[in-house]
């Protein structure tokens, strides 16, 4: 007798076959590590083909690379690994890591991925439920928080910073009160909500009747895959005024006297409650030649330049030098019978500090002639002094009537006997 199996698949009326998404796999309780001897219940949620067979519909289950002898919706595990899940039609699901420990400490985590905005739970749990005192929690190494007795962690609305490993420690009393015990540590991620808006120009807005016209510009952002039915508002600012606060549309128009001023815009998305706020950086406007030219009419913002405390160059004439060609000859590279004659380049022009040494020349000069005229001056000096002191009662006269005195010629002094 043949098996008759009848398959009938629906397709949507478009004529297209629907996108098939991953099934989603949870933990009941959502911890993702337990003791030794301890269950936990997997299952396994997801698209499910409208399908007509003589079979029910079965649920594949994974650990690591094995096919687990099971197809029910749901299951109960006790092993640690990696699990996975698939429901006919669909691809497989996200995995998750079950860790068994032995340890008299450990620190749970949930399961699921924990995103911006989100409240972030961490327990500390002692062997089978025992009380934990002097309670410890540790972010990075640093404590963040100290409890007199069991409790769990909460951060209300999680940030990127609060990612990292995690650890706690404690005290039990078996049956007295125990050193302090610290759990082995725990990697957390804080998912992005959101990616940082940009505000983009959009296009114009042509004047209708009493209506002015402008530019669009429009705040876009990409929602992660798994968060993408999260609603969003947009605000839009001019510098640090805002223009229009958090509406549901991410697009507004700048009137057309403000065109010249796009420059100064920025917008922000954030999600209902505030939670998750994300700014966009200064509009970047496009370049000339694009489809939407507004670079020529708008005027630069000073913020946006790089203020500088340099001098302008000083330009320096150079003689021009003419050029002559560089032509590589396939003869000798020495006249016949010759040898190289040594001497400075026929057209190389004067270096700066060549310059500066034919203009120091005459100075240096005149100030030599100077010197020795001054050093004979002074050597007079000295021997009329000299003189003076050898023969008393003699008074020495010197010339104070001669206004110049000429070089080269030693000065003649008179002495009255």
């Amino acid at each position: 007798m043949w098996e008759l199996t009848v398959l009938l698949l629906l397709v949507p009326s478009s004529g297209q076959a629907a996108t098939v998404e991953k099934p989603i796999l949870s933990l009941h309780p959502p911890w993702t590590t337990i003791f030794k001897g301890e269950k936990v219940t997997l299952r396994c949620d997801g698209y499910h083909p409208l399908l007509l067979e003589l079979r029910p519909i079965s649920t594949l289950w994974y650990l690591g690379h094995l096919l687990l002898p099971s197809y029910k919706k749901s299951i109960e595990v006790h092993t640690p690994g990696v699990y996975r899940c698939q429901t006919r039609g669909a691809p497989v699901s996200d995995p998750i890591h079950l860790s068994v420990s032995n340890d008299w400490l450990i620190l749970q985590v949930p399961y699921a991925a924990v995103f911006e905005g989100e409240p972030l739970v961490l327990r500390c749990r002692g062997w089978y439920d025992k009380i934990v005192y002097k309670l410890h929690y540790y972010h990075d190494g640093q404590p963040v928080r100290y409890f007199h007795s069991s409790a769990n962690y909460t951060v209300l609305q999680a940030r990127a910073s609060d990612s990292g490993r995690y650890q706690c420690s404690g005290t039990m009393r078996v049956p007295v009160e125990s050193a302090p015990m610290f759990s082995a540590k725990v990697a957390v991620t804080v998912q992005e909500l959101f990616l940082a808006p940009v505000l983009r120009v959009m296009g114009r807005v042509e004047a209708r009747g009493a209506a002015f016209g402008g530019v669009v510009l429009r705040c876009e952002t990409r929602l992660h895959p798994q968060k993408r039915d999260t609603p969003l508002q947009f605000a839009f600012y001019k510098y640090s005024r805002p223009v229009r606060r958090y509406d549901w549309d991410a697009e507004y128009t700048v009137p057309e006297p403000e065109v010249e001023e796009l420059e100064s815009y920025w917008c922000e998305a954030a999600t209902t409650t505030r939670s998750v706020r994300k700014r966009s950086p200064w509009l970047q406007l496009p370049g000339r030649g694009s489809p939407l030219d507004l670079a020529s009419t708008t005027a630069p913002v000073p913020g946006n330049q790089p203020l500088s405390f340099r001098k302008p160059p000083v330009s320096r004439s150079v003689p021009s030098v003419p050029s002559v060609p560089n032509v590589t000859s396939a003869g000798p590279p020495f006249p016949a019978g010759g040898a190289p004659t040594a001497g400075p380049p026929a057209c190389a022009p004067p270096t700066p500090l060549q310059q500066t040494a034919g203009a120091l020349k005459p100075d240096v000069a005149l100030l030599l002639r100077e010197m020795q005229l001054l050093q004979g001056l002074l050597s007079r000096v000295v021997l009329e002094l000299k003189e003076t002191q050898a023969v008393p009662g003699h008074t020495v006269e010197t010339p104070t009537s001669h206004s110049a005195v000429s070089q080269g010629t030693p000065e003649t002094t008179t002495v009255e006997s």
